[in-house]
């Protein structure tokens, strides 16, 4: 029977369909995940935690003692009951610290102790006082360790806030001083109508050289893309080393003689390959990124520990997915590591800011607790509580259900004999392949 020529190959219906549908399927389910999550950040936004300090003492004014800061810090609990965007937590100062050094914030509004005195002060009778008076600060900060985007729409929130509260604080200065017997210079006037001055600051500072807080996300991706490589790798050179694969090397072939084993002991290799390929794998990118580009990085031996053991468990994780699923398991890979990942990640777009259904994937999916847990190393110190113990835990539980997984997998297929390639004495009808049945045939030496 002669060969298919290539133009014959070429008319066939099922490899374009074939072909065509796993196309369609890649590249609508890619664009509805990564534009889907990211497309309406603003509109999805709900709870965005922003720390609130009031730290005003006060002041008397009228025969009377006021909180300004108070009535400010009303105004917005009342204005957040029919706005769910922002998650207002009043906090001390103190503790406004703490949050924004762990990244359970993303920002904070900060009304000063001294915020009602200067206030008051603006409507004292005497006009040399006036002019001489302090104009009231309120203070937003921000954290752009916690994700720049995130950041951002806190500060906004925050800003939106005291600019509102400096308007309801003029009118009511208007007010008093409309009612005081000396009118007011129209400069004061002015002055009075938006009396508080909004001054941003940084929160919690990073290094110049972290990607303005980027830096974890994308160590973290690097880290998966590895892991994902490597078991992509490791998978062909086991089944190269095994002689279930030829290996072409420009125009020569060449393929190892046939080593029949099981499909159980074929995933340990590879896994046990992966082991020793992290090891370089993650010394070479903390060298790259922290040695050659010096990325802003502290805490460098946790760091590599970190790197090593994430490529790992993706690769680890991968192998698994490939021994059960065969080829289409590289695929099922990408989903879970990439296509799912990035757009749940919160690096970019904080979790608060996704739809409900990359909400849900963001409580497992991997590539978020690894983004927090470089956060917690490059940023914070390395807090256990700052998103660190959450990543380890993380990758322990993946660690654990890849081996079950894999393993499982592959011991129903030995103990149901669908051998990867018929043993001696089979026929290909005895030993159906999941993966690819190819004939045993001996060792060929290089051709050209």
């Amino acid at each position: 029977m002669p060969h298919p020529t290539p133009p014959s190959v070429l008319r066939r219906p099922k490899l374009w369909i074939g072909t065509g549908l796993i196309a369609a399927v890649v590249s609508m389910l890619f664009a509805l995940l990564y534009v889907g999550g990211n497309v309406n950040p603003k509109g999805n936004l709900r709870d965005l935690p922003v720390a609130l300090v009031n730290a005003d003492g006060g002041a008397d004014a009228g025969g009377r003692h006021v909180n300004l800061g108070e009535q400010i810090v009303s105004g917005i609990q009342k204005a957040a009951k029919g706005d769910k965007s922002i998650d207002w937590q009043v906090v001390s100062r103190e503790e406004a610290d703490k949050r924004l050094g762990r990244g359970k914030v993303f920002g904070a509004l900060v009304i000063p102790k001294d915020f009602s005195a200067t206030v008051t002060a603006l409507t004292a009778p005497q006009p040399a006082a006036q002019g001489k008076a302090a104009a009231p600060t309120l203070t937003v900060l921000t954290n752009q360790a916690a994700g720049s985007i995130g950041s951002s729409m806190s500060s906004q929130a925050a800003q939106k806030a005291a600019h509102a509260a400096s308007a309801q604080l003029g009118q009511e200065l208007l007010k008093q001083a409309g009612a005081q017997k000396t009118p007011l210079p129209t400069a004061a006037q002015l002055k009075l109508s938006d009396p508080v001055t909004v001054a941003v600051a940084d929160g919690h500072p990073v290094g110049a050289r972290s990607a303005m807080g980027l830096s974890a996300f994308y160590y973290a991706l690097v880290l998966v893309v590895c892991g994902m490589l490597g078991a992509n790798l490791v998978n062909s050179q086991v089944d190269t080393a095994l002689g279930y694969l030829h290996t072409d090397y420009g125009p020569v072939r060449k393929r190892e003689p046939v080593q029949h084993t099981s499909r159980v002991r074929t995933l340990a290799i590879g896994m046990a390959l992966m082991l020793g390929m992290s090891v370089v794998m993650g010394t070479l990118v903390e060298v790259a990124t922290v040695g050659i580009l010096d990325m802003d990085a502290s805490h460098l031996g946790l760091l590599w520990l970190y790197s090593v053991a994430t490529i790992a468990v993706v690769g680890i994780g991968s192998l698994a997915l490939f021994a059960a699923f065969g080829t289409p398991g590289m695929l099922l890979a990408t989903i879970v590591f990439v296509a799912m990942a990035v757009p749940s990640s919160g690096a970019t777009v904080p979790v608060q800011a996704l739809p409900g259904f990359f909400r849900a994937l963001a409580e497992f999916e991997p590539l978020r607790q690894l983004t927090e847990g470089l956060r917690s190393l490059l940023y914070y110190g390395a807090q256990a509580d700052a998103g660190l113990s959450r990543a380890w835990l993380s990758m322990g539980v993946a660690l654990v259900a890849a081996l079950i997984f894999g393993f499982a997998v592959t011991r129903v297929y030995d103990r149901r004999g669908l051998h990867r390639i018929p043993r001696p004495g089979e026929s290909d009808e005895q030993a159906t392949a999941v993966d690819s049945a190819e004939p045993a045939e001996p060792a060929a030496p290089a051709t050209a």
